[in-house]
């Protein structure tokens, strides 16, 4: 008998430890920033974020995601605040933590429950140098394990955002791509196991050149086929956009181990910004400078698959 398991992308949004105040690049951010950031707003959104992530796909499976790649992460203790919570603590949680020279001071990670997969190998990719300090964007991370005895690779990625302007920034995110690519590259020539996740925040969507070059005839993009129209993870300039994905290599269909279901975006109501010119858009931690209690101004994504 088969059972279904989930496999999660979550930007976390700005989840900084204000006991690391020196650490911290973005002073709204610092001990006496606008947003007046505090140790009971940290833990406040702790607790919010890792009752997200202990719920995501538990409408088809026992237990939350056995894999999540994370993004937005300020610093290490973030993880270690996150798997001791009340929410996830049950569920015995480690993680894979890259500290990268992002600009910002921001970074990725990997959540795994250790009762299904082990940690065998961690490497981490740098983007193209940039001469200016301000323009460092995060490392795209790997990591290599065993996932029910079988493995996989997973790569984690924030892409450069479009802050800037769309057109302005696309080739920075063209230039991820091309290290992904690479990546894989490696993958393919070195390793026996070709079965590689990638997962991330993009900021682009199922359809730029960037994500395309990825999938080509080797990777499939379950979520470009999963919402309707008019949604998407994350609203930019008042448009929806699917910019948090998660693709999975096409070898995944020659194993007899695993078989994957169907993709989804984890919308609750309490997700969800109930008013304002924000209106339906997920509802972050502050609202402009006013503090909500919110969560993230991103949706999770997911993926149900079964161990079959």
């Amino acid at each position: 008998m088969s059972e279904f398991y989930s496999i999660a992308f979550y930007n976390l949004e700005n989840l900084i430890d204000p006991r690391e105040s020196s650490k911290i690049m973005d002073p709204d951010y610092s001990a006496n920033g606008k947003l007046e950031w505090s140790i009971e707003k940290y833990l406040q959104k702790i607790d919010n974020l890792s009752k997200v992530i202990s719920r995501i796909g538990k409408n088809h499976s026992l237990r939350p995601p056995i894999l999540a790649g994370v993004c937005e992460i300020g610093h290490e203790s973030c993880m270690k605040d996150l798997i001791a919570s009340d929410h996830l603590k049950p569920y015995n949680y480690d993680y894979v933590f890259h500290q990268s020279q992002d600009a910002r001071g921001m970074n990725v990670a990997l959540l795994f429950q250790k009762s299904y997969f082990k940690v065998i190998e961690i490497s981490a990719f740098s983007l193209p140098d940039t001469n200016d300090e301000k323009e460092k964007s995060r490392d795209i991370l790997k990591v290599s394990g065993s996932l029910f005895g079988n493995r996989i690779h997973v790569l984690i990625n924030h892409w450069p955002s479009r802050t800037k302007g769309t057109r302005k920034t696309n080739s920075k995110r063209l230039k991820a791509s091309a290290v992904a690519k690479t990546i894989l590259q490696q993958i393919s020539k070195n390793e026996s196991s070709q079965n590689t996740i990638i997962m991330g925040d993009f900021n682009d969507g199922p359809n730029c050149q960037s994500i395309n070059n990825i999938v080509e005839n080797d990777f499939v993009n379950p979520i470009s086929q999963s919402l309707p129209s008019k949604s998407g993870t994350v609203r930019f300039k008042g448009k929806w956009m699917i910019f948090d994905q998660i693709l999975f290599s096409r070898s995944f269909e020659n194993e007899n181990w695993i078989q994957f279901e169907s993709a989804h975006v984890f919308i609750e109501p309490y997700l969800i910004q109930k008013s304002g010119k924000h209106r339906g858009s997920p509802k972050r931690t502050y609202n402009g400078s006013y503090y909500q209690k919110g969560y993230s101004d991103h949706f999770p994504v997911f993926l149900y698959f079964r161990r079959t």
